[in-house]
């Protein structure tokens, strides 16, 4: 299994639950939840094993209406 991409993502304001069914209807996550602070989501994602991170990213989010920005953290080891 790959390692997960922690992505924040910040939606229009009013927005936020409209992604999230957006992004859970897509099924390509392993945990969304709500936060707060400077997003208003954080999900996990294991990319496919040899794919292009920046084109994985960019497809799993393509056509989702609020969304204004996201995150994207690569993790490496688990302890």
């Amino acid at each position: 299994m790959t390692t997960p991409l922690i992505i924040q993502i910040r939606c229009t304001p009013g927005k936020t639950y409209e992604v999230a069914n957006a992004i859970l209807l897509r099924e390509f996550h392993s945990e969304l939840y709500s936060t707060s602070g400077d997003f208003d989501l954080l999900l996990k994602v294991y990319p496919p094993e040899g794919s292009d991170i920046g084109f994985f990213v960019d497809e799993c989010f393509k056509g989702i209406e609020g969304i204004e920005r996201t995150l994207t953290t690569l993790t490496f080891k688990a302890f």
